[in-house]
């Protein structure tokens, strides 16, 4: 599974840690952006309250990924949903939108841009529950 958003900054990286916790290992996730960005520090900021880590993780690109095949590219922006169209045009792959926020447009106050960042992650992590279940639960490819 992919999660595509536009620089993998914020949003695809936090529905990649979060299905993480929410499916088996068995299942292959992985994100990516359709043009280079970089690591967004309000994103630790927003995992670590959920005790998540993206390491030493950096944004990377759709040519960056070392597996260029999915069954599932969710896609959280639209210039992503129409790339990820674009590539999968003549292959046997779903593609879903979520349209997704982006939390980098607020302004105001930290807590203020923080809480924006809150409800992207809390959205992501209801949608990934609401699609896959959990680990031990329902089934992973409705």
């Amino acid at each position: 599974m992919l999660f595509l958003c536009g620089m993998n900054a914020v949003r695809s990286p936090m529905a990649e840690e979060l299905a993480r916790q929410h499916l088996p290992a068995s299942v292959f996730v992985a994100s990516a952006g359709v043009r280079p960005g970089e690591r967004d520090p309000f994103v630790d900021t927003v995992l670590a309250e959920k005790g998540l880590d993206l390491a030493d993780r950096q944004p990377r690109t759709l040519d960056q990924l070392e597996d260029d095949y999915f069954d599932l590219i969710i896609t959280l922006a639209p210039e992503a949903h129409h790339r990820a169209l674009e590539l999968t045009r003549t292959l046997a792959v779903q593609v879903e939108y979520w349209p997704t926020a982006d939390p980098t447009t607020m302004s105001g106050t930290r807590d203020q841009i923080l809480a924006a960042y809150r409800d992207v992650r809390d959205r992501l992590e209801a949608r990934i529950a609401e699609r896959f279940g959990s680990k031990s639960g329902a089934a992973h490819t409705k």
